[in-house]
């Protein structure tokens, strides 16, 4: 080994604060020490400060930096509720309305919109509580989607049921 590489080893296992001495030893080798040695002339040596980095906390995830998944999918849960899907719905007039679960809670220009058998259905709005009027008989799919503007933001899961209007005579 180089005495160049001795020299850093040395560097690196000493404390911070430790003075470094530099003398000539009884071969003519020049050799450096923490301790000056007896009978010989030892030089100080002048070492720049060392560098040091503080551990920082990992910053906050911003809007920027989330994962793609939750970019794509910001609401953990978004799921209709209140539609029976083992037992047709009875609706006379075809009229009922429709819950949605939604955790966290709708963001600030977030709006709710309903997917009537794969098509808007409504007018879009901030109330998790839809209704649904004079919707025919016979099997349809729901589905509720967030939207900002016209970009669809989440969708959730589709639902199947059956409605069952009864006509009076």
């Amino acid at each position: 080994m180089g005495r160049g590489f001795l020299f850093i080893l040395l560097l690196i296992a000493l404390p911070a604060a430790a003075q470094i001495y530099k003398y000539t030893d009884a071969a003519g080798n020049t050799a450096y020490s923490n301790q000056p040695p007896d009978g010989v002339q030892a030089q100080p040596v002048d070492l720049p400060p060392l560098n040091s980095v503080e551990p920082q906390a990992p910053p906050k995830p911003s809007a920027q930096t989330r994962t793609r998944e939750q970019a794509a999918n910001p609401y953990e849960v978004l799921e209709l509720t209140n539609l029976p899907t083992t037992e047709a719905l009875r609706a006379n007039n075809g009229t009922f309305t429709v819950n949605v679960l939604i955790k966290p809670r709708l963001q600030g220009p977030h709006l709710f919109r309903l997917l009537l058998d794969e098509q808007p259905y409504g007018q879009p709005g901030n109330v998790p509580i839809l209704q649904l009027v004079n919707v025919d008989r016979g099997t349809h799919s729901l589905a509720v989607q967030v939207i900002e503007g016209q970009t669809v933001i989440q969708q959730s899961p589709t639902v199947t049921f059956t409605v069952q209007r009864v006509h009076k005579p």
